[in-house]
Order: structure tokens, then C-alpha cells, then sequence
């Protein structure tokens, strides 16, 4: 038999695991970076120093003066030693008294030999021992470096019997091992696995081998283990935990202690895992963590969650440069409840008072439970008070909405105090004191309603629901009016369209343009009521229009972004009163801007195609503002495209803006779009665009928007020239 190079003690200052064999460390360079040529060799050492520990046969180390310094496990079993501490033991002690001269010249001439050397003879497995001797082959060696002498001892019986009685062994050992064993071949298919680790997926051996590892696993747990295997190839031995399906579906969570398997030349050929079943403990654990960091009741995290979620997201903003608010909300009148229908009652308004706060926030927002009736929101990565404020009044809102508590009802209110991070206070617990102060503000003004911490936020929140109560009032009293902006034919000069501006004759402050008051009207919701309003006053001008002025006549309406996200439901009749009127299709133009084209939200894309099904044409604003894409302009099967005013201002200044715009029409025409000029205030302008093939132009030099009965003299005019 071949010895196994470097299977010998290493100089004294070398370290050495509890075995007495070579630690399977990572070899580094001196400067601390991995050697691609040590781990090579690192691997060749461990792999010969697992072949020295478990081989069939007994391998003895010995010191020049004939000390037992080292042996694997069969020659400790065989002599009866401890292999961590063999002690102060001579292997000529063991030899048979009549060999024992031959013993003494065989190790001579092996120290002395470069090549191996062989002696059959007799040993006794204890020194002294009265009992006949049992028949050895003993292959000796020297160490090259003349520090020891390294003996293989092999019985009569042969290296086939010790090796069956090894595999015996062996297979003893795996077969009731009470940890799984797993062994994939280099593609991670299952080459091996023991009864044990059958039984814990729920399996048959035979219907696992030759399946991929990953077939036992679901997307998390692929993902994982493709990773690690890559570092299984680079020779790294390392423990996951994995989450495995057995075959009923269930699911088990085991550990795996994976170590790579090379042959002799380095090729990776697969891995050998032991797996700990620990689902017990993962449910356990996950049973715990729950108890400390979510609240019983709702489910929602507890006052320990929300704390380190708040200086989560506090770090994240900081780091990013963006603002969160914070909503701290207390339940007005929730006592009452309690003592007229008692806690468990209480409990049930509690349980669903946090659904409904879920339900108006963000999935990547948090909710939390503090404890009684107090609740608080994290609102995230917020851009602009309009985003608060809207989930504030739909917070209010839906908390002064009657409870239903298993036969009874009982109403209560909301009182919601808002600060923000950073500008309010950058430390998470002074924020949240703020929030707290900002809610008893709320209580303080009359309860089911919301105060912010900071006067000046209040003083433009009081503002704003004193506007949205005011636009309320307009739509009842008729205070909105549509102007109309004449859009030019640049080929003729002619009137053919128009575009719809509304406008707000405010009984105070006069007529208002829709910068004054829309944003409010998005953030509050009122802009789907306003937007309806609009568009039965725009169908019933064209209609008009049309019948005077020839039923080529085209309105446009702006859209803004909050319609097309709203319930489609809001808009099924608009077909059915566009046939009612009698307008031929595209009548009516429905204008949007890049953003809505770049939203791959469901609900726009359900809106483009409700619009297009009604026989409304479609339009993109202000192109070239934004950053839609080319592609948007084919797969959005528009009519129009608005060219932005910031573009037609750069004509007649330089050759690069005329010939951006040259551009942008010669593309739009090619693909089948009409193209309308915003913004024209000069002659110049209209008459560069007209040389560039524009088809339509709008803005200051034609006409600023007219009210309907100015716009009807301008038609009128037009006809009778």
C-alpha cells in the first residue's frame, strides 16, 4: 500500500487540530490574500489526512527513538490507545519477543532506505501480553524530512477483509445516524442519501436519488443554494440554514454542514452534507420573536417593533436625503365603548379600526399598536404635504365610519397628530413626542380631525381643508367655468379645435387659475367630481360647436394623473353619453402627460383602453419635459402629440432647437400622430413651425383661452369670413 504523503506530525510550532492531524486551514499568503496554488495543495493535505484518519488499515507515526507519537483509528482500536494521547509508548513493546531482533534491523534499514521497506512478523495487542501473536505485514517509511518514521500495519487476513469490515462499519454508522445524510454529484444531483434523511422529506431513497437538491426546495431556497454551490466548488466547507418542502407540502427547516468532495487531482465532484432537522426550534424561535415584537390583539408590530422601524427609516432617509412623516393616531371616545359594551367588544373595534389603517397606507408603510387605542404610521420616502395630507383625510375618514361588532354598532372618531423628519426633529424619540404633542392639539380643536406639530404646516393644512370645503361649495353653486384655448391649423390659419381650461370665479378672490387650487383637488380626491363636472360641460359645448361650426370640431380635457388611477367605474357612462349627444368619435380629446405614460400601474393601462373603447381620442401633453420613452409613443396608441412650450421657446434662439423640433415632428408624422405646438408667443415661431410641417399650433399669439361666449364670437367670425 502507498503512504500517504505528509500524513506525519508537523514541526512542533505548527498547529494541529485535537486529533493530532494537520487543521484544515485556508491557506494565506503573508499578506493575508488567498493563494490559489496553497488551497490546491491545503485541499490535497486534508483530503490524505481524512484518507490517514478512517483507512482500513492501522497507520502508526514513530519518533526516532521508537515513541508512538500518532495513530488513526484502526491502530488504536487494534492496541487499545487513546489517539489524542497515546502516551509514552514504544511500538517494539507490541512486537513479539521472538521478532524483535528483526523489528530492530527492519528499522534500521528503513531509516536508512529512500524506498520502502516491508517485514512480515508477529504483534501482541498488549505489551507483555502472554497470548500468541497475531500475524502482521508491516511497510515502513521514513519521513523525508528524518523527524519520524511512518508504519503501516496490515493483519493476514488481507486489506479486502479489513476494508469489508471498515464499509461494514460504515454503513452501521450511517444507516442510524439520527442526522440526515446527503451526498450530490457535481451537477447537484442526489447521489446518496441515509434512511434518516428520507424519512425527515417524507420520501422513499429511491425516489430521491437523481434528483436535483433544488427539487426539494422552493424559490428562496434555489436561490440560496445556487450561490453555495458556486462556493462548494471553490473548496469552502460552510452550514445554512435551508428551507425544505417535503412530499406532503409541509415545510422543514434544516441546517446542512456541507463540505466539498475532490478527487485526487482537485476536480470537484459533488458535496457530503449532514442535515439537522430544526423546524422545532425555528417555530419556537419565530413563536418568541413574535410574543416580543408584534402585539397579540391586531397583529401589528408592537411599540419595540415600531421604535427600531422608525430609526430604520430615519437612517434610510437620512442616507437618501428624503423627509417621513410621522402619524400618531388616538381613538376619541373609545371608553365609552368599553364600558357600554364591554372589552371584548372593545377588542373587536380595536382589531378593526388597524384594518382599516392598513388599508389606507402603503404596503411598505408601517403600522403600529402602542398600546390601548393608540396607533401610529410611518409614512416613508414622502415627496410633498399633498401625499400626507390625503392619507390623513382617508384615515379620518374611514375611523368615523360606524363599527359592526357582532350585532352591534359603535362609532367612534380619530384624532391624528402628524410631525416630520427631518425638519420637525431628527432625533426619533423627540419626533415621536411631537406626533404625541400634535395629537392632543387634534383632541384639543374638537377631536376627529389632525393638527400638525409644526404652526406653519398647520396654518397651510387649515388652508387647504378650507379650499376643499370651498371647491365643494363651487361645484354645488356653479362657481367653476371652462375657457377654451383655439388651437391654429398652421396650414390655413382656420379654428377646428380648442382646448378646455378650467377655471374657478372665486366670490373673494376673483377668477382663479387652475395652479391655485388643483393641487388641493388632486390631494383630497374632490378632482374626480370636478373632472366629471368638466367633461358634460365640454360634450354639450362641442355639441353646440359642432352644430354651428362644423362637426369636424375637436375639444380637448386635461386629465391628471389621480383620474386614471381611480375605480374605472367612475367613467362607464361616458360612452353611453357621448352616443346620447350624437358626437362622432374623437370628438373629444382626452389630454395626459408622460407620467401617466410611464405608470405601468393596472389601472391606467384599463384607463387608456376604457378611453379608446368610447371612441375618445388621446393626446400627450407637453412632450419633452419628461422622460417618456419612444416606445411609449407607438404602444400608446395616441393621436397627439403636444410639443411642451420649454421646446417651442428655444425656436428661432439656436439651429439645435429647430432642429429638435424638426425632429420630434418628423418622427410623430411617421407614426401616424397629429402634432400641436404649445407655447407659440411669437411669428417667428408659427412660422418656423409651419415650415417644419407642424400640423397645429396654440398659445399667446393666436389667443389666450376665451370664455365660451368670446370663443363663440371668434368662431363665428371664422365662419362668416
Amino acid at each position: 500500500m502507498d503512504m500517504p504523503p505528509q500524513a506525519v506530525p508537523a514541526p512542533e510550532s505548527s498547529p494541529r487540530g485535537h486529533d493530532g492531524v494537520l487543521p484544515h486551514a485556508a491557506p494565506l499568503l503573508d499578506d493575508g490574500v488567498f493563494s490559489p496554488e496553497r488551497m490546491k495543495a491545503e485541499r490535497e493535505q486534508a483530503y490524505f489526512n481524512d484518507l490517514y484518519l478512517l483507512a482500513p488499515v492501522a497507520y502508526f507515526v514513530l519518533g526516532l527513538d521508537g515513541v508512538i507519537l500518532q495513530v488513526n483509528l484502526v491502530a488504536a482500536e487494534l492496541f487499545g490507545l487513546a489517539r489524542g494521547h497515546p502516551g509514552h509508548v514504544l511500538f517494539r513493546s507490541y512486537v513479539h519477543e521472538a521478532f524483535r531482533h528483526d523489528y530492530d534491523q527492519f528499522v534500521q534499514r528503513v531509516l536508512n532506505s529512500s524506498e520502502p521497506e516491508r517485514i512480515q512478523l508477529q504483534v501482541r495487542p498488549r505489551p507483555g501480553a502472554r497470548e500468541a501473536g497475531m500475524p502482521v505485514s508491516l511497510l515502513g517509511s521514513a519521513d523525508p524530512n528524518g523527524q519520524a518514521l511512518r508504519l503501516v500495519l496490515e493483519q493476514a487476513e488481507g486489506k479486502l477483509a479489513a476494508l469489508e469490515r471498515s464499509e461494514e462499519r460504515f454503513r452501521r454508522i450511517v444507516h442510524s445516524a439520527e442526522e440526515g445524510i446527503w451526498e450530490i454529484d457535481a451537477q447537484a444531483l442526489t447521489s446518496f442519501v441515509n434512511p434518516k434523511m428520507a424519512h425527515m422529506l417524507g420520501c422513499q431513497i429511491e425516489e430521491m436519488l437523481g434528483q436535483p437538491l433544488a427539487a426539494f426546495m422552493d424559490d428562496e431556497g434555489r436561490a440560496l443554494l445556487a450561490r453555495n454551490i458556486a462556493r462548494r466548488q471553490d473548496g469552502i466547507a460552510e452550514r445554512h440554514e435551508f428551507k425544505f418542502l417535503r412530499r406532503d407540502g409541509s415545510t422543514l427547516w434544516a441546517t446542512l454542514a456541507t463540505n466539498p468532495i475532490f478527487d485526487s487531482g482537485g476536480t470537484y465532484l459533488g458535496a457530503l452534507a449532514l442535515v439537522s432537522d430544526i423546524t422545532a426550534q425555528r417555530a419556537a424561535s419565530e413563536r418568541i420573536w413574535r410574543q416580543a415584537n408584534f402585539d397579540s390583539l391586531t397583529g401589528l408590530p408592537n411599540r419595540q417593533m415600531f421604535l427600531d422601524r422608525l430609526q430604520h427609516e430615519a437612517h434610510h432617509a437620512r442616507r437618501e436625503g428624503t423627509c417621513l412623516a410621522l402619524l400618531f393616531i388616538d381613538l376619541d371616545h373609545f371608553k365609552q365603548v368599553n364600558d357600554r359594551l364591554g372589552h371584548e367588544k372593545g377588542d373587536m373595534l380595536l382589531r378593526q379600526a388597524a384594518q382599516r389603517i392598513s388599508e389606507h397606507v402603503r404596503a411598505t408603510d408601517t403600522v403600529a399598536r402602542l398600546g390601548g387605542d393608540e396607533f401610529t404610521v410611518i409614512l416613508a420616502g414622502v415627496g410633498q404635504l399633498g401625499g400626507i395630507e390625503r392619507v390623513l383625510q382617508e384615515l379620518t375618514a374611514a375611523l368615523a365610519l360606524p363599527f359592526v361588532l357582532d350585532g352591534d354598532t359603535a362609532q367612534v372618531s380619530a384624532s391624528v397628530g402628524v410631525a416630520l423628519y427631518p425638519s420637525d426633529a431628527e432625533a426619533t424619540d423627540t419626533l415621536l413626542r411631537q406626533a404625541d404633542q400634535a395629537m392632543y392639539a387634534a383632541k384639543s380643536a374638537g377631536r376627529n380631525g389632525y393638527s400638525y406639530f409644526t404652526p406653519a404646516l398647520q396654518q397651510a393644512a387649515d388652508l387647504r381643508r378650507l379650499t376643499v370645503r370651498e371647491m365643494r361649495v363651487a361645484l354645488a353653486q356653479d362657481q367653476f367655468e371652462v375657457h377654451y384655448q383655439p388651437i391654429i391649423r398652421l396650414c390655413d390659419g382656420s379654428i377646428e379645435r380648442a382646448e378646455a381650461l378650467l377655471r374657478w370665479r372665486h366670490p373673494l378672490r376673483g377668477l382663479l387659475a387652475p395652479a391655485d387650487f388643483i393641487g388641493f383637488a388632486e390631494a383630497n380626491g374632490l378632482i374626480i367630481d370636478i373632472g366629471e363636472w368638466v367633461f358634460r360641460q365640454v360634450v354639450r359645448q362641442a355639441r353646440r360647436w359642432q352644430d354651428e361650426h362644423g362637426a369636424a370640431f375637436q375639444i380637448s380635457i386635461n386629465k391628471s394623473a389621480v383620474e386614471f388611477r381611480c375605480d374605472a367605474a367612475l367613467y362607464q357612462d361616458w360612452g353611453g353619453h357621448l352616443a346620447r349627444q350624437g358626437l362622432a368619435p374623437g370628438a373629444i380629446v382626452i389630454e395626459t402627460r408622460e407620467a401617466v405614460l410611464l405608470d405601468e400601474a393596472r389601472q391606467v393601462v384599463e384607463r387608456l383602453r376604457q378611453f379608446r373603447a368610447m371612441g375618445l381620442a388621446l393626446a400627450l401633453d407637453d412632450f419633452g419635459s419628461g422622460q417618456v420613452s419612444l416606445a411609449c409613443l407607438k404602444t400608446a396608441d395616441l393621436d397627439f402629440l403636444k410639443i411642451g412650450r420649454a421646446l417651442v421657446g428655444e425656436l428661432g434662439r439656436d439651429d439645435a432647437g429647430l432642429g429638435l423640433c424638426e425632429a420630434l415632428i418628423a418622427l410623430a408624422q411617421r407614426l401616424g400622430l397629429k402634432v400641436v405646438a404649445e407655447g407659440v408667443e411669437t411669428a417667428s415661431q408659427r412660422d418656423l413651425l409651419r415650415a417644419a410641417g407642424c400640423d397645429y399650433a396654440q398659445g399667446y399669439f393666436f389667443s389666450r383661452a376665451l370664455p365660451a361666449g368670446q370663443m363663440d364670437r371668434l368662431l363665428a367670425a371664422q365662419s362668416a369670413a
